[in-house]
């Protein structure tokens, strides 16, 4: 298998992962009834493609707030551990199913540090 290289690569990624929380009834609830996102999908991939892209590849062009995206979603409804712990799941077995490399281990790296910034920020949000 090879490494994630391009853009096309990473859009692969994010398609399976995607494929993979619609399809787990514990988590395809935030992505269809909180937060809609199964109405516009293809926009919303690329944006993660934008995302992906720029911090594995430097390629640039992601300017939406990450964490407060994920803290107006919590706010709907609570992100918890578990779900966190879901995505991660997900999100690696879609890497793994299909690329292996450097590239593929820092973004199954930066996903974690980011589930546990986004956990940190909800808490610190809840606790106000």
């Amino acid at each position: 298998m090879n490494d994630v290289q391009t853009q096309e690569d990473i859009y692969k990624i994010v398609d399976s992962f995607y494929k993979k929380l619609f399809a787990d009834e514990r988590i395809s609830y935030i992505f269809t009834e909180v937060m809609p996102i199964h109405l516009k999908l293809e926009e919303h991939l690329q944006m993660l493609v934008k995302f992906w892209s720029q911090s594995i590849l430097g390629t640039g062009g992601y300017v939406n707030n990450l964490t407060q995206i994920h803290l107006d979603v919590d706010l709907k409804s609570h992100l918890t551990k578990e779900l966190f712990e879901i995505w991660l799941h997900h999100f690696e077995n879609a890497i793994n199913e299909q690329y292996q490399g450097i590239n593929c281990e820092r973004m199954k790296n930066q996903a974690h540090n980011l589930s546990i910034i986004m956990q940190i920020k909800i808490t610190q949000q809840n606790s106000k």
